[in-house]
């Protein structure tokens, strides 16, 4: 197996057919909306929130608010829905979840998506929550992971979902790899390119971004969206403050699986950092929507899909070490 990750990758450009890259659409149909960008901000504490949930879901982006305040979850649906937006949550497989789709269900408090958010999603407890979940909320999309398998995939796919979610350990603030020796994390766009030889419904691609270019690579191997956490943090509508040191701004970023989000250490997977503080988050994603505009006009293409079928070199590394 050929293992790479997004820094040893090159697309090769075609012959452009578009005369200004503003004519490039980089919309994306997932589940039942379409969105401006493939792009959606990581649903962790520090990422996503609620306002920034309404200003997303305002805009025409996606979002996945997360799990970490699983009694405010029922609420939030009902005032999405009152605000005439689509509610889209987190759950995780513990036995308080199924009382939670149980609620949703009984009174008709139906999210748009639902994302079953677990460290390891091959498993049998997973897929047990899938079966509740579309039999209770069946016109829910529901979207499943972290998957790093074709396996998994295949598996998860003929369960239920409707999308997979792949990477195990591929972000900035997790050492998963670190701590347990298991992972994707530094063969991410490979796990990516190899689960989509097995699916056949959208997959989302989590983890490991580090520039715009990045989700173009993506795109090409196979991802409908892709889950950005680190690239997304620093910006002034992200939770959290802002903090000084020698006169530059940060914001607070920590994995899921940190001893921070988890409030003991136990079982950690994930650390706290810092990152640069980056102004408002819309200027952020027009410029990574103008950047995806300009790698659709070099694959030769008019939209998102022609990205998939341009050539790719492996340059290991040769850009980051500035050769």
């Amino acid at each position: 197996m050929e293992a790479f990750d997004y820094e040893d990758i090159q697309l090769i450009p075609n012959k452009c057919i578009i005369k200004s890259r503003s004519d490039a659409d980089t919309s994306i149909k997932f589940g039942p909306k379409t969105f401006k960008i493939p792009v959606v901000p990581a649903n962790m504490e520090t990422v996503i929130n609620d306002d920034l949930a309404i200003w997303l879901a305002e805009n025409g982006y996606f979002y996945i608010m997360h799990r970490f305040q699983p009694e405010k979850r029922e609420g939030f649906i009902e005032m999405m829905h009152a605000k005439d937006l689509y509610a889209s949550i987190s759950v995780g497989i513990k036995d308080d979840e199924y009382k939670f789709i149980d609620e949703l269900a009984e009174h008709n408090n139906k999210p748009e998506y639902i994302t079953i958010d677990v460290a390891h999603g091959h498993s049998d407890f997973v897929i047990k929550m899938i079966h509740y979940i579309k039999e209770k909320l069946p016109d829910s999309f529901l979207i499943a992971g972290n998957l790093g398998t074709p396996e998994a995939v295949r598996e998860i796919e003929n369960a239920g979902a409707d999308a997979t979610k792949i990477g195990i350990g591929p972000g900035k603030a997790c050492i998963t790899k670190l701590k347990t020796g298991f992972g994707t994390g530094g063969w991410q766009l490979a796990a990516l390119r190899l689960c989509s030889k097995a699916a056949r419904k959208p997959m989302i691609a989590d983890g490991g971004i580090r520039f715009n270019g990045d989700i173009a690579k993506s795109v090409r191997f196979g991802a409908s969206m892709v889950m950005i956490g680190s690239l997304l943090a620093g910006h002034e509508e992200s939770p959290g403050s802002v903090i000084s040191i020698d006169g530059k701004k940060y914001k607070q970023y920590w994995g899921s699986a940190s001893e921070k989000q988890k409030g003991a250490y136990r079982n950690v997977e994930g650390r706290q950092m810092l990152v640069p503080y980056r102004g408002e988050i819309s200027d952020t994603l027009f410029e990574m929507q103008q950047d995806l505009q300009s790698s659709i006009s070099y694959a030769g293409g008019k939209e998102l899909k022609d990205i998939r079928t341009v050539d790719y070199v492996v340059v290991k590394n040769s850009i980051l070490n500035g050769d």
